[in-house]
């Protein structure tokens, strides 16, 4: 930062959000290792004087600071090169009509109730109805310190098993929606999409905003020709916001894609490239005949659903990350 014209260079923010990061890091190792060297002192001085009420107090703190050091630990992990930064979610209902769109908005729900049990803010970018009930598709997203890199464990197949409520003989029903998360790129990162290779339709907007969604043809959807992938947004009122967060959206899944290219060269899978249907999920939630919800990836489950489904999968992404460190120092 002390170097000549460093304010000047187009790579001062990222300089500056890093060292934020470590500056915060650094903070807190000294908070825990006083806290420690505090609770030394004070375990020692209530032994000595056989202070019952002190320890019992000790004994509380030290549930604190071993939270404390489970949450920095976690922290540790998240050290990719975009894990600091924002997260754009897109969700898409799978095999199963109906039941599948009625499962992509519980996902949707559940993510939702996750952002706002970590404090993370959330822009709905673009959302589909389904025609019976449900949601086809939706993209937001979530911004926060970490979001990117705790909701990239997310990212794959999600199966549902249990009896359906559109099925008038109550039978059981399995359901699928995928799940993509992208980092949102700011501009250090320069990905180079030829306007040549795009197919940019407009439509008129649907859902909620009042007369003008309907009226005007604002929403944008953009196709990249080469690769197949198509993102749309339809969030803001004006066309031409509405293009730039597409072409945004579409630079992220574009960073994705190669870096899965350069992970698959490496013998390594990567889930969103999966089918979305059997035998392709990463984890399932199972209503009947019993409950529960299992990562087939890091064997992790619970038999708590109903805590999942309201956002709760913390231990789900803490295990991911775990999963991958150990994979990253056996190499």
């Amino acid at each position: 930062m002390l170097q000549p014209g460093f304010w000047d260079n187009s790579k001062s923010k990222e300089v500056l959000r890093e060292r934020s990061i470590l500056t915060k890091r650094q903070d807190t190792i000294r908070n825990l290792a006083s806290a420690l060297e505090d609770l030394e002192l004070l375990f020692e001085m209530a032994q000595e004087e056989q202070d019952d009420v002190t320890l019992l107090e000790v004994y509380r703190d030290i549930g604190k600071l071993e939270r404390g050091i489970r949450n920095a630990e976690l922290q540790r992990l998240l050290g990719g090169k975009h894990d600091a930064g924002n997260a754009i979610v897109t969700i898409h209902s799978g095999a199963g009509g109906t039941e599948a769109q009625d499962w992509a908005d519980m996902l949707l729900r559940m993510y939702l109730r996750w952002c706002e049990r970590h404090g993370f803010s959330v822009q709905m970018l673009d959302i589909m109805p389904g025609e019976e009930a449900g949601i086809k598709s939706a993209t937001f997203l979530v911004q926060g310190e970490f979001a990117y890199g705790n909701l990239k464990s997310e990212a794959g197949v999600h199966r549902l098993v249990r009896i359906s409520p559109f099925d008038a003989s109550g039978r059981r029903h399995t359901s699928f929606a995928s799940v993509f998360v992208v980092p949102e790129l700011d501009d250090s990162i320069d990905i180079d999409v030829d306007d040549k290779e795009l197919r940019i339709d407009t439509y008129r907007a649907s859902g909620a905003g009042g007369q003008h969604v309907n009226k005007t043809s604002s929403a944008v959807r953009i196709t990249h020709i080469p690769t197949g992938i198509v993102v749309q947004c339809q969030n803001e009122r004006s066309q031409h916001k509405n293009k730039a967060i597409a072409l945004k959206i579409l630079k992220g899944r574009l960073y994705q894609l190669e870096k899965a290219r350069r992970e698959e060269e490496k013998q390594k899978l990567h889930d969103q490239k999966k089918e979305i249907g059997f035998g392709s999920q990463i984890r399932s939630y199972v209503l009947h005949p019993y409950q529960m919800v299992k990562d087939h990836r890091t064997s992790v489950e619970t038999g708590n659903v109903n805590d999942v489904l309201d956002g709760n999968i913390d231990r789900f992404v803490e295990a991911y990350l775990q999963e991958k460190a150990a994979k990253r120092a056996s190499r």
